[in-house]
């Protein structure tokens, strides 16, 4: 905890510095439009309109500070989307809720403090149609019974986290998707966008948020 300390980055929003690992836990040109451009925009937003589906289950590989999540969930509540949605959110170090309320989103509501105050290992309904589960393990010991159709990948980079950047870990987030399912993720590093190809997955170069060239989505 006492490694941690929240920044506020380009875009007004905020995130959280680890000073031990020497790393930011979102883009500091701007968290939220990070977010909203690798997740929502070419995650969720993507799968929902090229494929009908009524139940979508999404895993997300370091939940962190829950932005994610909770952009997730207002999308699908704004746009009126008819989706059954079971979220997973896997991290084997949770941040404090402390912390957590020192991030201070402008815009933040009950669905953000439903998240957070949410106990870990419990399914919680955050509305009649969504659902969320958060597990503090790592996702190499993380099982699950269906199929997602969402992973969204946004681990700490290879410098940081070396070990969730190996193959054999992406090969687990292939067998984890089902058919067409699609893996989204802010890293664009040559090796990573190398073995996606060769585990199977057809890899996909986009435009990166602001200060990143480009992201990749991966699609079984």
């Amino acid at each position: 905890m006492n490694n941690l300390s929240v920044k506020i980055t380009a875009d007004g929003s905020y995130t959280i510095f680890n000073k031990e690992l020497n790393e930011h836990y979102h883009s500091i040109h701007g968290a939220k439009q990070e977010a909203n451009h690798v997740f929502i925009k070419n995650g969720l937003h993507y799968f929902t309109e090229n494929y009908n589906v009524k139940t979508l289950n999404l895993l997300e590989v370091g939940f962190g500070t829950g932005l994610n999540c909770w952009l997730t969930i207002n999308h699908l509540i704004k746009t009126k989307k008819n989706i059954k949605l079971n979220y997973f959110g896997v991290d084997p170090k949770p941040i404090d809720i402390k912390m957590i309320k020192k991030l201070n989103h402008q815009d933040q509501n009950e669905i953000y403090s439903l998240i957070h105050e949410s106990d870990w290992n419990k399914t919680i309904k955050i509305t009649p149609n969504i659902s969320l589960v958060k597990t503090p393990k790592n996702i190499q010991n993380f099982q699950h019974s269906n199929h997602f159709e969402i992973i969204y990948f946004d681990a700490f980079g290879p410098r940081v986290e070396e070990k969730l950047w190996d193959k054999d870990v992406l090969k687990l987030m292939y067998n984890f998707l089902g058919e067409n399912g699609i893996l989204v993720t802010y890293c664009a590093k040559g090796q990573v966008r190398r073995d996606l190809i060769e585990i199977g997955f057809k890899v996909e170069r986009l435009p990166g948020p602001p200060g990143k060239r480009e992201m990749l989505r991966a699609i079984k």
